[in-house]
């Protein structure tokens, strides 16, 4: 029996998915948890499989996973209109540096690599290389994006590219991995691709910690949040 925890916060869609998820998985047992420190305690709990966050805030959870454990990423599986691609970071307060963003590569590639796949990552930048000295801010993180490149190629086997703003160069590339400037921008282009334009997303699924959490929106819609726990219970499976 694979037992999944779900938060269920103010949208009720997450609790429709879980009734049509449970009559679909005959050896699955939903647990139904409405505040974080459910959530947390369910994540630390070795009898518990997988946890989904359904609708609840993710703050508070985050906050903890990151005192308990050294390493932790996230980054939002998206596959719709035949791509496929990790999104990160997406967490407004995530990315802040070239050593988070490497982390966050790092482990969306190594996560690829486990499921048989070959990690291509994109590296993103607020402009274009010719953008340079329009902006402070552009310089820099055009600076950033260009060492970030050379650390993952540095540290990994993984093909790497730095597409600057084309972010539809990296999608037509079938870039598999895409790491957005920092958080703020990777929850716009996660709102954007997801939320108004429709693409499916699995949530985003954390590394860096034993157990299995997928982090979803709290927006999200019904099958948004079934493509979450069919995920979850793929990786229990695993």
């Amino acid at each position: 029996m694979i037992r999944i925890a779900i938060g269920i916060g103010e949208n009720k869609d997450i609790k429709k998915a879980s009734d049509i998820f449970k009559k679909e998985k005959q050896d699955v047992e939903i647990i139904l948890v409405d505040n974080d420190d459910e959530i947390i305690k369910a994540i630390l709990d070795e009898n518990v499989n997988a946890v989904v966050r359904g609708s609840l805030p993710a703050s508070g959870v985050m906050k903890h996973l990151n005192k308990e454990f050294d390493d932790i990423s996230r980054a939002t599986y998206i596959n719709g209109n035949g791509m496929e691609f990790l999104l990160a970071p997406v967490g407004i307060d995530e990315g802040q540096s070239i050593e988070d963003k490497l982390k966050m590569a790092i482990h969306c590639g190594e996560f690829l690599k486990s499921q048989s796949k070959i990690p291509k990552i994109a590296v993103m930048a607020s402009g274009r290389k010719g953008d340079y000295g329009r902006s402070n801010e552009i310089s820099k993180s055009i600076d950033d994006s260009e060492k970030l490149t050379q650390l993952i190629k540095e540290k990994t086997d993984f093909e790497v590219i730095n597409h600057y703003i084309l972010i539809e160069q990296a999608i037509k590339d079938k870039c598999n991995v895409i790491i957005a400037p920092d958080g703020i921008i990777g929850n716009i282009i996660f709102r954007t691709l997801v939320l108004v334009n429709s693409w499916p997303s699995c949530g985003a699924i954390t590394f860096g910690m034993d157990g299995i959490y997928i982090d979803t929106s709290r927006d999200q819609n019904t099958d948004g949040y079934l493509r979450s726990l069919k995920l979850a219970y793929l990786l229990a499976k695993i």
